[in-house]
């Protein structure tokens, strides 16, 4: 037998050749690897705000929106409490550390444990509870009072604040106590769609974590298992492996498929589905949105043809990925609404689609042909986003659902979502 020459030796291990996968760490920080560094996670997120600040106009950044406070403070409680209006937090232009206020106890916690924060920075608040305590009690009028103090001590009072959600009435109170309110949405937005190594880290074993449900998934795939048992499985095995929230699982089978409900039910998976999911959870807070689509048991050529199209529009989309490519480049190659049966693209928003994943889980860039064909972003390395597509198939109520999570990177697109989705997955074969 010859050897192979030199030259064809390099040949053939340069075609063969496969990028390294991104890291998945693991849950916990160790001595003999480097894996997530927090401290650095914090400085980074809090650099990037003020960064925003600074570059705004505005003397402070009045923030509402939970994954604004924990961008910047580095505190989080989700659950019941994540979304009542009650938490809020203050960054200033003058100052190194924002203030927060939160919720009861969780202050005197964060005191304990959260050290990066000075503790006369973390302060009691209660505006209402989305209203629950009418605006006339006066929580408001303290809590303006109080934000307005420390922005006058700061020689900041007259320059405008900015704002990202906020209750019409609070806002009011804003208002008729003096202060100039904008828009910082906007800023924070940009600040948060560069992710560093460390967030990609994050969202990497978010990603990871799911690869694992979706084989559970297959293995429990067949039929007489419920929707929502599905969904229950879901929740208990990403909850076993350290989730922090399980913010949805979208489980859509046989004639539910067409047109999609993106939501899940009791019905009764049956033999021959096209079944799909999508798996949105948090790891450290990073985000997952994350489709797979499988038949059961068998597959027709109507269920194949679509799977096939869904993934040529898939693998058609990631190749746009570059640094400086435009989100209008990827939503160009994928159908127009009218082409898969709907009336224009509002109608059809979200099924050909891609979200920026980060904190929350529509960052930006927002990819469609609704927004981006007007007004496109310039990809740049570090953004992180979902591209989702989706395909009806002919026998007018199955339907292919596929989505991949792609860090832009110097080199091109680098895939986060391992599952094997290349082709359409038959579970539990007959």
């Amino acid at each position: 037998m010859t050897a192979p020459s030199p030259a064809t030796t390099a040949a053939t291990t340069a075609a063969t050749t496969v990028a390294r996968p991104l890291p998945a760490p693991g849950h916990m920080g160790v001595d003999y690897e480097e894996r997530v560094d927090f401290d650095r996670l914090r400085r980074h997120r809090l650099a990037r705000a003020k960064e925003a600040l600074a570059a705004s106009g505005c003397g402070a950044f009045l923030l509402f929106d939970f994954y604004n406070i924990r961008y910047t403070t580095q505190t989080w409680i989700g659950g019941a409490l994540g979304d009542k209006m009650t938490r809020y937090a203050l960054l200033t232009r003058e100052a190194a550390d924002p203030w927060l206020w939160d919720f009861g106890s969780a202050v005197r916690h964060h005191q304990l444990y959260s050290n990066w924060l000075p503790d006369g920075n973390c302060r009691p608040g209660m505006l209402g509870m989305r209203g629950a305590v009418a605006p006339s009690a006066g929580l408001m009028v303290s809590a303006v009072r109080e934000i307005k103090g420390l922005l006058t001590d700061a020689g900041l009072a007259g320059e405008p604040v900015g704002v990202d959600i906020v209750e019409p009435a609070f806002l009011f109170e804003l208002q008729r106590q003096g202060l100039t309110v904008v828009d910082c949405q906007q800023d924070m937005l940009d600040a948060r769609q560069i992710k560093s190594a460390d967030e990609i880290a994050l969202l990497t074993q978010a990603a990871a974590m799911v690869d694992g449900v979706y084989q559970d998934i297959v293995e429990r795939l067949k039929p007489g298992v419920r929707e929502n048992q599905i969904v229950a499985l879901a929740n208990q095995r990403l909850y076993e492996m350290g989730s922090d929230q399980v913010e949805a699982v979208n489980a859509i089978s046989g004639e539910r498929c067409n047109p999609h409900p993106h939501n899940f039910t009791d019905r009764l998976i049956r033999p021959g589905d096209q079944a799909f999911f999508d798996i949105i959870h948090s790891f450290n807070g990073y985000r997952t949105c994350y489709y797979r689509t499988f038949a059961v048991g068998s597959a027709t050529a109507s269920q194949r043809d679509a799977y096939t199209k869904a993934r040529e529009w898939m693998d058609a989309g990631i190749r746009m990925v570059r640094p400086g490519a435009g989100t209008d480049e990827i939503a160009a190659v994928w159908p127009r609404a009218t082409d898969f049966g709907f009336a224009d693209e509002l109608a059809a928003f979200g099924l050909q689609f891609g979200h920026g994943l980060g904190l929350g889980l529509h960052e930006r860039p927002i990819i469609s042909r609704l927004n981006s064909m007007t007004e496109p972003i310039e990809l740049r390395e570090g953004m992180v986003f979902a591209l989702e597509t989706y395909c009806p198939a002919s026998d007018g109520f199955s339907a292919a659902r596929i989505e991949e999570e792609v860090v832009v990177t110097a080199d091109g697109p680098r895939i986060l979502t391992l599952f094997p989705a290349q082709d359409l997955m038959v579970a539990n074969p007959y």
